[in-house]
C-alpha cells in the first residue's frame, strides 16, 4: 500500500518541483535581488553565470513559502539552462506562470492550516482534494508555457532541460521509496 501510493505521489512531487517549485529569474523590466542579497539584472540583458544548484538544494524547505521556492527554481531553471536574450520573451511567461501556480498553491495552504484544527476526516480529505485538484490546474496551465519555451530552446539546451527533468523524476521516486520503507 505505501508502496503504491509512493508511486502515485512521484509524479505529483515531480509536478510540484517544477511549479513550485530553478541563477534566479528576473522580472521583466527592472532588476530583482536575489536570495543572496545581490541584485541582477533583467531578464534577456547580460547576466553573470551561475553556479550550478544541486537538485536536494530546490527541495522545499520547513516553513518556505512555494513563492519562495519557486524563485530559487526558476533561477535555477534560468541558470542551468542558459537562456538567452531571443528566448527571455518565452522565459518571462515560462515563469511567470511558475510564480501565479506557486502564490495559488500558497493561498490554499494557508486557508487549509487556518481550518485544519477545526477539520473532521472528510473536511481533512477533502481539503487535500482541493489542493491536488489545484496541482493539476496548475500543471495544465504552466505545459503549454514550457512548450512555447521549449521549442526555441538550442538542442544542448533541451538536452539539459530533458536530463534535469528525468533526474528530478529519478529523485523524486528514490525519496518516496525511502520513505516508504521506513
Amino acid at each position: 500500500m505505501k508502496i503504491m501510493l509512493a508511486r502515485r505521489a512521484a509524479p505529483l512531487l515531480i509536478t510540484t518541483m517544477l511549479v513550485a517549485a530553478p541563477a534566479f529569474a528576473q522580472p521583466t523590466g527592472s532588476q530583482a535581488t536575489t536570495p543572496a542579497g545581490t541584485t541582477s539584472e533583467p531578464t534577456g540583458t547580460a547576466q553573470k553565470a551561475v553556479p550550478h544548484t544541486s537538485r536536494s538544494a530546490m527541495a522545499r524547505q520547513p516553513g518556505e513559502t512555494m513563492q519562495n521556492l519557486v524563485e530559487r527554481r526558476i533561477g535555477d531553471l534560468h541558470g542551468r539552462l542558459h537562456i538567452t536574450s531571443q528566448q527571455s520573451q518565452q522565459w518571462d511567461q515560462f515563469a511567470q506562470v511558475m510564480r501565479d501556480n506557486a502564490r495559488e498553491m500558497d493561498r490554499i495552504y494557508q486557508q487549509r492550516a487556518e481550518k485544519l484544527g477545526a477539520m473532521t476526516a472528510v473536511d481533512n480529505m477533502q481539503s487535500y482534494a482541493q489542493i491536488e485538484q489545484q496541482r493539476a490546474q496548475d500543471v495544465q496551465k504552466l505545459v503549454p508555457a514550457f512548450q512555447t519555451l521549449y521549442s526555441t530552446l538550442s538542442d544542448q539546451q533541451k538536452k539539459t532541460a530533458d536530463e534535469m527533468f528525468r533526474n528530478f523524476a529519478a529523485d523524486a521516486r528514490a525519496r518516496h521509496q525511502a520513505a516508504a520503507t521506513r
